[in-house]
């Protein structure tokens, strides 16, 4: 059951920040808010569930920051030194996107300079980030059986002669 929703949660996570790499009407200080509002009934959905160990939060942890990412300052140095710190799980690439496709819904909101964006290049600079843009929708996490060790010893057993397997040898 961890597994299904770890794997439900990484495509929930994969999804969501495609489309919020992809469009920029949902690139919004307000997505940021709505978002951040809606994982967090997630976290909580999976506290309730008694699932928080199956690291299925953890797959969100890119959509949170790209989250938080919308709802930061984003005109100083130290507002660039503050987001390159916070997005440790999301590529300058994706980053910078974000910045790039930022979009002010009401007049207090500025868009964010290019000078901005050079920042946080510049910031970031030493990273060595994948390529990719988007995640992998089609990513499946490898499917973990439990070892639960038998309490019948190899000794005991006994083959029978039906089965043919003489090339087997007791050690």
């Amino acid at each position: 059951v961890q597994q299904v929703f770890k794997q439900l949660f990484y495509m929930i996570n994969a999804v969501a920040l495609n489309n919020l790499l992809l469009r920029k009407d949902v690139c919004s200080w307000s997505t940021g808010m709505q978002l951040r509002f809606n994982i967090s009934q997630l976290e909580e959905w999976l506290r309730g569930k008694n699932l928080q160990q199956s690291g299925a939060a953890q797959t969100l942890e890119p959509l949170i920051q790209a989250a938080q990412l919308l709802q930061l300052k984003k005109k100083t140095w130290e507002d660039a030194e503050a987001i390159c710190s916070l997005c440790t799980s999301l590529t300058t690439q994706q980053i910078v996107k974000i910045l790039n496709l930022y979009t002010p819904v009401n007049e207090f909101e500025e868009r964010v300079t290019v000078a901005f964006i050079r920042d946080i290049q510049t910031h970031l600079q030493e990273r060595n980030d994948p390529p990719q843009l988007l995640l992998d929708c089609k990513h499946v996490f490898p499917v973990l059986f439990p070892f639960n060790p038998s309490s019948i010893t190899m000794d005991s057993i006994h083959l029978p002669a039906s089965l043919k397997l003489e090339f087997l040898n007791k050690v």
